[in-house]
C-alpha cells in the first residue's frame, strides 16, 4: 500500500482488531486472522487499489462497531454479526475475489472445538 497511506492504514487495522475484541471467541478469532492476512496481502496494492481497500474495510468497521454497540447496549439479545453480500456486490467480485469469499465461507462453517470444550471429543470425562 502507499507509504502516504500509511498512519491511515495502520489506524483501520488497529480499529479493525479492537472491534474484533468485542465479538465471540470463534468470530474474534476468525475476523483477525482475515484481516491480518488480507492487509498482508494488498501491502504492495497500488494507490486505486489501496482507496478501494480502504473504503470497504471502513464500511465493514462502521457495521462492526454498530453491531458491536447492539450488542452491549442489548445482551441479553442474540446479535447477528455480518451483513449479506447483495448481487450487485457479488457480480463486481473477481475470480479470486469469489475463491478467498468460498475459503472464508468454509472456514467459517466447519466445526472448531478449540472453543467448546463440552463438544470437545479429545476432552476427558
Amino acid at each position: 500500500m502507499a507509504s502516504a497511506h500509511l498512519p491511515r492504514v495502520r489506524a483501520l487495522y488497529k480499529r479493525l482488531l479492537l472491534l474484533h475484541r468485542l465479538m465471540p471467541a470463534d468470530l474474534r478469532t476468525l475476523g483477525d486472522q482475515y484481516v491480518r492476512d488480507e492487509f498482508r496481502r494488498n501491502k504492495t496494492a497500488g494507490l486505486r487499489e489501496t482507496e478501494r481497500f480502504m473504503k470497504e474495510w471502513e464500511v465493514y468497521a462502521d457495521v462492526l462497531q454498530a453491531q458491536a454497540m447492539e450488542s452491549v447496549m442489548h445482551p441479553m439479545q442474540k446479535v447477528q454479526y455480518g451483513a449479506d453480500l447483495t448481487t450487485d456486490k457479488l457480480k463486481s467480485f473477481s475470480g479470486e475475489q469469489i475463491g478467498q469469499l468460498y475459503e472464508l465461507m468454509q472456514e467459517a462453517t466447519k466445526p472448531n472445538y478449540q472453543f467448546s470444550i463440552e463438544d470437545d471429543p479429545y476432552r476427558k470425562k
